[in-house]
């Protein structure tokens, strides 16, 4: 007597075949997710390195129009910048006043925080702020002993898994191109 049906065998074969059509694509989709995050943060990280440099140079530029307001160079381009000697600190874009917005770190600096009201990241607690995994450090220090030409690195750090550290850093160099106090 002939039996219809399937043989354990025969289920097995479909199961498998079944089992690696599927794997393959949802094993893509799980690379194209973690891609996609990597490339997200990598995005936020280098803006966020950005921003701290365009912060050191609103500060130049600041005091530039304040010792063109006051018709004489009576301020330091570089006053209100928190050290000029290699030591890190951290920027807040939140405040115009650099006495505010740049701190020096005791230590290691301190992570972001990111105000989901503002969209904007900082250093604020209380309401409507979030703990991030990115550190954004900042120095600044003379080119070869210069006193015209200062050059700022901004360095945002954030871990990417379970243990890789990733590191975007940004260089640029800003100079004293217009007389000021320290000028003789």
């Amino acid at each position: 007597m002939k039996s219809k049906g399937f043989t354990l065998i025969e289920t097995m074969v479909a199961v498998s075949l079944l089992v690696i059509a599927i794997a393959g694509p949802m094993s893509l989709a799980a690379q194209s997710l973690s891609a996609a995050f990597y490339a997200r943060d990598q995005m936020t990280s280098f803006h966020l390195a950005q921003e701290a440099g365009e912060a050191v140079r609103f500060v130049r530029d600041g005091n530039i129009l304040t010792n063109n307001a006051a018709g004489s160079a009576v301020v330091d381009l570089f006053a209100g910048i928190p050290d000029t000697t290699g030591r890190p600190f951290t920027v807040d874009i939140r405040y115009d006043d650099p006495s505010q917005s740049m701190k020096l770190c005791n230590g290691p600096c301190d992570p972001l925080s990111y105000d989901t009201d503002t969209s904007l990241f900082g250093y604020g607690v209380g309401s409507g702020w979030q703990a991030t995994r990115f550190t954004r450090s900042v120095w600044v220090t003379a080119v070869n002993g210069s006193i015209d030409e200062f050059k700022v690195t901004s360095e945002v750090r954030w871990r990417s898994g379970a243990f890789q550290e990733r590191t975007v850093t940004i260089n640029e160099n800003l100079y004293r191109w217009l007389p000021d106090s320290t000028s003789s």
